[in-house]
């Protein structure tokens, strides 16, 4: 299967948007870049469906401008405008040439799940391999309204739990694509995050 960070050139904040080509081309968040569909177009001509981890702003604000352009299968846990499948806990979706288990993940955001084949992780903001607080295991904020580090760091053992022992890709939200021991990476972010220490000391 091959992945595309197609959202790498913005430079304006926006979450990782990744195109995965394949027996169902699917795009995983649409991101907040106005530069997405372009970028699209330029690796595929068409896209089948898009499959949200959860509906932050940076994760879905071009998610109208993708639909307008390629008409795909939306796939979303929560209620959304553009929704044309519900996601469950348990579901199985195919994104590019793998079938992914749907994981329900909350304590960032109340509606995040995430997706995990055989080989891959597409682990949205629960679980990211490096970001400003962390490199090599580092986990979504929950500082604001709403989130939880609890939840989330039950999410982070659910995850585990779920995860193949192979799995040796992860498309995170933000930071940098890994590919190696991704069971470690996520071990090393649940580490982190119980020890229940601001992620942000500075905030």
């Amino acid at each position: 299967m091959e992945v595309t960070h197609v959202t790498e050139p913005a430079e304006t904040f926006t979450c990782n948007a990744f195109l995965a080509e394949g027996e169902r081309t699917t795009l995983v968040d649409a991101g907040a870049w106005d530069g997405v569909v372009e970028e699209i177009r330029s690796h595929a001509d068409d896209v089948d469906a898009v499959v949200l981890t959860h509906q932050h702003g940076d994760h879905v604000a071009q998610l109208e401008a993708v639909v307008d352009a390629f008409d795909p299968e939306v796939y979303a846990y929560d209620d959304h405008p553009a929704r044309t499948r519900a996601l469950e806990d348990g579901d199985t979706v195919t994104i590019g040439d793998e079938a992914f288990d749907v994981v329900y993940t909350p304590g960032h955001a109340d509606d995040h799940v995430s997706f995990v084949s055989e080989n891959s992780l597409f682990s949205g903001d629960v679980v990211v391999h490096d970001d400003g607080a962390f490199d090599y295991g580092s986990f979504g904020r929950t500082d604001m309204v709403g989130q939880s580090r609890d939840r989330l760091i039950q999410s982070i053992r659910d995850l585990l739990e779920r995860m193949p022992e192979g799995v040796e890709h992860m498309y995170s939200g933000h930071g940098g694509v890994f590919h190696g021991d991704v069971r470690d990476v996520v071990e090393t972010a649940l580490e982190r995050a119980a020890k229940r220490e601001p992620k942000y000391p500075d905030e």
